[in-house]
């Protein structure tokens, strides 16, 4: 797989880089004073400081939720979906939609959670019963 590169509009890097660091296992690649990199699991999530930036929210209906939009995010293991889990109910981050398994008994059964970081950004953790079935129609 090709690593993906990412950037998003964060308010104040340092809460941001707290907020990532405590659910995720990721590391730090270059940075200045207004941006930093992050290693998101093999891909490139940059944080550019915008004091400024306000969230823009829209909602889809997707198997009961109101799944917000735009979001981004990771599709782990089911071991790494729990251990991300214990990362934020550890360090006591809300969840913006609860754990919870989607389109059960189809091919695209899926655990799934979001989470809003302190900027505002919606971030959706899965994890599929059979990776295989990732893009499966």
């Amino acid at each position: 797989m090709k690593p993906f590169h990412l950037a998003i509009p964060v308010h104040n890097l340092k809460d941001s880089v707290a907020f990532y660091k405590s659910i995720f296992p990721i590391s730090f690649g270059r940075s200045a004073d207004s941006w930093i990199d992050l290693n998101f699991y093999g891909h490139q999530l940059v944080l550019h400081k915008h004091k400024d930036f306000q969230s823009n929210e829209g909602f889809n209906h997707v198997d009961g939720d109101n799944v917000p939009f735009p979001h981004f995010g990771i599709v782990l293991s089911i071991d790494e979906f729990y251990s991300v889990i214990k990362n934020v109910e550890a360090s006591e981050i809300n969840y913006f939609i609860e754990p919870r398994v989607r389109f059960e008994n189809t091919d695209g059964e899926q655990s799934t959670f979001f989470l809003k970081d302190p900027s505002g950004n919606f971030i959706e953790v899965k994890a599929f019963k059979n990776i295989n079935n990732l893009f499966k129609p």
